[in-house]
């Protein structure tokens, strides 16, 4: 199976074509459906346009966990960890889906982004991220590891106009985190809905193999450019 690449394709095309048990951590941030927004006269969140009031920001986030979920067991090795991220609005069915799967609920960890999004109810600070397992028990690399997870999601990085090259684009540093812990050097990382790529570059600066999956053409060109301005950094030093 070919390493240390991002396909421009449908994950669930791809992981068929998978051999099982055949990675060694799965680490990703599904495209999950958003709380449908008021309207844009309201403190609702960063985003108020008609498809964000319907719970979309991407043109491909109508892929549920059912879906992806059985594959993820299947090519994922015995004994190894699975990370999904997750919003406050999609714990109840994760949770529902996961319980009913082969796999064993860890627990929830919590990624303290540092910055604050308006809304009605509170202002949100916090993501969630499923930890599965999949066989025995098998603890991570640093024990002493909290499960609050805090990581600035402030300073994402822009184009050349000033804009976000991903809205959702999450702290390499974070996913190195989970990288790290779950994974010896050398090992195979999957990341199914690789966005922007930070997942991908975290695996490099952890000497670990990577394949990611993006079917959104233009975030597959961005994650691509990440991982090549990444790999040209570290060849000058």
């Amino acid at each position: 199976m070919e390493k240390d690449i991002i396909y421009n394709a449908d994950c669930l095309q791809v992981m068929r074509d998978m051999p099982d048990e055949s990675v060694g951590l799965i680490c990703t941030d599904p495209p999950y459906k958003l709380t449908q927004r008021g309207s844009s006269g309201t403190m609702s969140g960063y985003w108020t346009t008609d498809k964000t009031r319907q719970g979309k920001v991407f043109d491909y986030n109508d892929i549920d966990i059912e879906e992806y979920l059985p594959e993820f067991y299947r090519i994922l090795k015995a004994d190894a960890h699975c990370y999904i991220m997750c919003n406050n609005f999609n714990l109840p069915h994760f949770f529902d889906v996961i319980s009913k799967s082969q796999f064993h609920f860890v627990k929830l960890l919590v990624w303290d982004k540092q910055s604050k999004i308006c809304g009605r109810y509170y202002m949100g600070q916090v993501e969630h991220i499923f930890m599965l397992r999949k066989g025995k028990d098998k603890p991570i690399n640093d024990c002493s590891q909290s499960d609050l997870l805090s990581f600035s999601n402030f300073n994402r990085e822009k184009d050349r106009d000033g804009n976000n090259l991903h809205d959702s684009m999450k702290p390499v540093s974070l996913m190195q985190v989970m990288i790290e812990n779950s994974t010896q050097e050398g090992e195979l990382v999957l990341d199914p809905f690789a966005g922007s790529g930070s997942t991908l570059l975290a695996c490099i600066r952890s000497k670990r193999h990577y394949v990611g999956c993006e079917i959104d053409p233009k975030y597959h060109k961005v994650a691509l450019d990440r991982i090549d301005r990444e790999k040209r950094t570290l060849t000058l030093f």
